[in-house]
Parts: structure tokens; C-alpha cells; sequence
């Protein structure tokens, strides 16, 4: 028989189990811990790149030079946040600047540089060229714009802040906490990297903030986040730049405007010979034209015609076109030296022809040269103004191709003092199609769409006073030819037609077939009806006033109906 021997179990105590229990529990918490919470680091980074940093609107933006007692900005960092309009002039090497009142000229490698013409001297040049980088002295032209500069300590960053923007002052309170949880960090998380250290009662200002943090910086710019708890926030500054700006004394007008150009092209007319307009209060002579590329300007200009319309109460704005000539006009407005020739022959006729108004008149330039028109236009005003003189321009509906394309209207809007649309030739008159030179309905919709560009007290509506008679073959050939409003009634009455009311066009319309010509002639009147018409959308939209081309194709209704304040009058009754 087999001996089976059993051996006793030896039992493992209990406080041994309890205590692996315990051991485990520890492992599994510290494990988590290790994952989950928010161990400070302690590696740092640097908040500004570069030597003299530029700190502008809650961020670095570049770097600046810094040159004794004097602060150089690049041009570039001028441009994308102050002053889009800053230009630099290769032919004159120069940097060109405008405000509403001033036209400033910086020559590159220059102790002077000159404020509408007068020389101001400097004892350092106010540009500085790095590398082919252009930079712009900050001192001379701090007080054209509204922004204050300082250079904060240990850093040499360079602060340039807005008028209107807000500090909001604050200290940091934690003085007994570790110094890692008062460093300011890229993220709101301990985690994230420090840019600098911050201290207790250290002065500081609030940003911003993100979850359990503020976005706070030191007072030599540099920033970060730390946490709420550690932050006392304080007063709220808004910083305040004064700026002094000359402002302009130009003629009154009383009431809206009715403005009426006068087409002068070899004479001007015999002023015995021009009707009664009543409600006009501006004539507008086209007189001044650009005659070459060096900025010439060929004079039309009369006395005679000024004493006489300053005699009937009329302003006489003084109409400078430029030949509608596309390759002329960029050769003549590509330079700052040439634009200032043509703006100081203007302001020498203006004072021969004691004008009240300048009418800029500039059509068909190619679509990539407008901005050297909107330039010639922001540095002529300052001129204009200064010498009393009312600026508008002439400008389209917005429309593709040269006529159209090259209009800055937005940029345009806030230089001159009104902007006139030419409101017609919805059909011009090589058109292949008949039709309306401007139908109400086409007026009205891209009047609306213009007005979302442009003031509307700044806009004046043009109308036209000529009206197209079409004659349609029936082999199909399109031509027409332009009338004035007494010969549109002579023609009516030659062939005894009456005309009819066209709903879509908002006129009225006659036609007329001619058998042994094969040809229907159509006209859609401008007329006394489709003028008050005009006149009361201008008054809808509450317009600056209305302006017709030209005077010479008008009758004796054009005006009454053209009348804004009459009709108001009227309506009132």
C-alpha cells in the first residue's frame, strides 16, 4: 500500500495582504497623478525675436532700428498697419505722405524733407535704407497720425499703440507662491513654456484671458498667461492721442446741390445767350485738360464766364479732365514730381478764375492704374483745401473695363469732398442694343449698390439732359444719334407722334417706322417727367444734390424739374 503524505498549508497574514493593497492603491493613484497633473515645466522661450522689437496691437510686428534718440520703423510695417496710402516715389526717391491736410515729401539720404512744398530740416535723414529695406523715422511723422510711441526698458521693444485703445492695469499679488507658478506662460496651463518672470506686487497689464487665466504683460512687453488667483486687476486707461489738423473754409451751398456742367471743347459760350436755370447754384466748365506727359495743362478758362455766373449766384467749380487718355495718363500720374506740377497749374487757374470748386473728371484709365489716380487725388486735396477750393470727382456705377474698373470709390469717398456719379449711358451710342441711356430702374438698383461704397451725403447724382434717337434696320444695323430735349421735341412734332409711358424704363417712349427706309427709330425720353423722377430719387436716398450733362442740351423744363429743393416744397404742401 502506498503512503500518501499531506503537508500543512502555511496562511499568509493579513496585514501582509492589506498592506500589498495598500502599496498597489498608492502605484495606481501616483501613476494617475504623474499623468494628470499639471507639473509646472521649466522650459523657457523667448517671447520677441530680433533686436528692437515692435509691439503693436497685442503682438510683435517686425523689428524696428534704433539709432540714438531716434526710432526707424520699417515702411513696410507703415503701410500694412497705419497708412495704407504711403507710397514711395522711385523717380523723386522719396517717401510720399497725406493726411486731409498735408502733403508730405521725404527724400531718401536728405536732412530735409518738405510739408506742402515748405522744407523742414532734421539733424539725422528721415529715412534709413538696411539691406534694401526702406525705414521710416518715427519723430517726423508721429503727429500726422493718431499713435504715440515709447521704447521700454531692458528690452529697447518698441510700443506703438492707437488712440482709443484701453489698458487695463493690474499687479500680480502672489508673493508667498512658488515662483514657477508666476511665470508667464504661451498657454493657460502650467505645462506650457515661460516667456518671463513675474513677481509680487509687480505691475503689469491685463490683456486678456483664457479659462482659469489671464493674459497679462510685463512693462517691457513682454507677455503670458498666468492664473487668475495670482492677478488684482486695476483702473482701465484709454490712451488719448490729440492731433492737430487745419481744417478747410470752403464756400458754402446753401440748400442741395444742382450742378450743371458746361461743355466748353474749342470757346466758351456767349453767356448773353444762356438761358434762365432756375435752381442751379453750380456751374462746372470743362476748361482744364492734360496736355502731355509732363503734366501740362491746356486752359480753356474765361473771366468773362466767371463774372457772369458769380453775377446769378452760381459757384463756378472748374472741371480738369485728363483727355480720357489711358497711356497719357499714366505717364503723367506715375510721378509724385508731375502730379505736383499738374496740382500747382491747377491752383494757378483757380486763382486767375477766382473758382470756388475743383471737378476732377479722370475716365478710361487701364483698371491696374488706378491707385496713381486715387494718389493724384489724395495729394492735389490738402492743395485744394488750402486754398479754399471744394473738391469733387466724377465716377462711374461699378462696371468692368477701363470707363469703370480703375474707380478707388471707397478710398476716393473719404478724400474728396463729393463724388458725382455719371448715372447714364446705361445705352451709349455705339451700343448694338436700343435702348434708354439711363432707365430708372437701372439707376436706382446701382445707385444702391453704390451707396453701400459711398456716403450719401457725399454722393451727387448725375443725370443726362440728351436723349438717344435709335434707328433700327430691318436687316438689323443699330446707330443713333444725340439730341437735346428741344430738338427730341421738334422731332416728335415733325412726324406728329405722341409719346407713351414706358412702365420698364420709367419714361416716355416714342417710335416711328419709315417704310422706304426700312427703319424704326426709338427714343426714350429725358424729358420734364423722367428729370423729376431724378430728382426725387436723389431726395429718396437723401443725396448731396443732382448734376446734368450738359447745360447746352437743356429746355426750359430741365430745371424746375431737376429742382430737389422745389420739389421738396411741393410735397410739403
Amino acid at each position: 500500500m502506498a503512503r500518501i503524505e499531506y503537508h500543512k498549508k502555511t496562511a499568509i497574514p493579513t496585514r501582509w495582504i492589506i498592506g500589498g493593497l495598500c502599496l498597489s492603491v498608492i502605484l495606481i493613484v501616483s501613476s494617475i497623478l504623474l499623468l494628470l497633473y499639471p507639473f509646472a515645466t521649466k522650459e523657457k522661450v523667448d517671447y520677441f525675436s530680433g533686436q528692437n522689437p515692435i509691439l503693436f496691437e497685442g503682438k510683435q510686428q517686425g523689428n524696428a532700428i534704433i539709432d540714438g534718440d531716434s526710432v526707424y520703423v520699417p515702411l513696410t510695417f507703415m503701410q500694412e498697419n497705419i497708412d495704407e496710402s504711403i507710397t514711395f516715389d522711385e523717380k523723386s526717391n522719396s517717401i510720399i505722405i497725406t493726411t486731409a491736410d498735408k502733403v508730405v515729401q521725404m527724400p531718401s539720404e536728405s536732412l530735409t524733407y518738405y510739408v506742402n512744398e515748405k522744407p523742414v530740416q532734421l539733424h539725422f535723414s528721415p529715412i534709413k535704407d538696411e539691406e534694401g529695406e526702406l525705414y521710416l523715422a518715427l519723430e517726423p511723422v508721429i503727429d500726422l497720425y493718431p499713435i504715440q510711441y515709447s521704447v521700454l526698458p531692458e528690452i529697447s521693444s518698441v510700443w506703438i499703440q492707437k488712440n482709443g485703445e484701453e489698458l487695463v492695469h493690474g499687479t500680480i499679488t502672489g508673493e508667498d507662491v512658488h515662483k514657477e507658478k508666476l511665470r508667464l506662460r504661451n498657454d493657460a496651463t502650467l505645462r506650457s513654456p515661460y516667456t518671463a518672470e513675474t513677481k509680487g506686487n509687480e505691475e503689469i497689464f491685463v490683456e486678456g484671458e483664457k479659462d482659469d487665466y489671464y493674459y497679462v504683460r510685463k512693462v517691457d512687453g513682454t507677455a503670458g498667461y498666468v492664473h487668475k488667483k495670482l492677478v488684482n486687476k486695476g483702473k482701465t486707461e484709454q490712451i488719448t492721442v490729440v492731433q492737430e489738423q487745419k481744417e478747410a473754409t470752403l464756400p458754402k451751398i446753401e440748400g442741395p446741390i444742382q450742378l450743371t456742367w458746361e461743355a466748353v471743347y474749342t470757346k466758351n459760350p456767349k453767356t448773353d445767350s444762356i438761358p434762365q436755370m432756375p435752381g442751379v447754384n453750380v456751374v462746372s466748365p470743362t476748361w482744364f485738360e492734360l496736355a502731355n506727359e509732363g503734366g501740362e495743362i491746356k486752359n480753356l478758362g474765361s473771366l468773362d464766364y466767371v463774372n457772369w455766373a458769380k453775377s446769378k449766384g452760381y459757384q463756378v467749380w472748374g472741371l480738369f479732365s485728363n483727355a480720357f487718355d489711358p497711356d497719357l495718363t499714366y505717364k503723367a500720374f506715375k510721378d509724385f514730381e508731375t502730379r505736383q506740377k499738374m496740382i500747382r497749374e491747377l491752383l494757378h487757374y483757380s486763382q486767375i478764375y477766382h473758382l470756388d470748386g475743383i471737378n476732377l473728371d479722370i475716365e478710361n484709365v487701364n483698371p491696374e492704374h488706378g491707385p496713381l489716380v486715387t494718389q493724384f487725388v489724395r495729394e492735389a486735396t490738402p492743395y485744394f483745401h488750402e486754398a479754399g477750393l471744394i473738391v469733387s470727382m466724377d465716377i462711374t456705377f461699378m462696371a468692368s473695363g477701363n470707363w469703370s474698373a480703375f474707380y478707388e470709390r471707397e478710398k476716393l469717398a473719404t478724400i474728396v469732398d463729393y463724388l458725382a456719379v455719371m448715372a447714364y449711358d446705361e445705352h451709349w451710342g455705339s451700343s448694338p442694343v436700343a435702348g434708354s441711356v439711363a432707365s430708372l430702374p437701372w439707376v436706382e438698383n446701382n445707385l444702391q449698390d453704390l451707396l453701400e461704397l459711398v456716403p450719401n451725403e457725399k454722393l451727387i447724382l448725375g443725370v443726362p439732359l440728351y436723349t438717344r434717337l435709335w434707328a433700327v434696320t430691318d436687316s438689323g444695323d443699330v446707330s443713333s444719334t444725340a439730341l437735346a430735349m428741344d430738338e427730341v421735341r421738334e422731332w416728335l412734332d415733325t412726324n406728329k407722334l405722341t409719346p407713351t409711358y414706358d412702365e420698364a424704363s420709367g419714361q416716355n417712349y416714342a417710335e416711328l417706322y419709315v417704310t422706304e427706309e426700312q427703319t424704326t427709330y426709338k427714343i426714350w425720353l429725358e424729358d420734364e417727367l423722367s428729370l423729376k423722377k431724378r430728382a426725387e430719387l436723389a431726395m429718396k436716398y437723401e443725396l448731396a444734390g443732382v448734376a446734368s450733362w450738359s447745360r447746352y442740351f437743356a429746355d426750359e423744363t430741365a430745371w424746375l424739374a431737376l429742382n430737389m429743393e422745389k420739389q421738396v416744397t411741393q410735397e410739403t404742401k
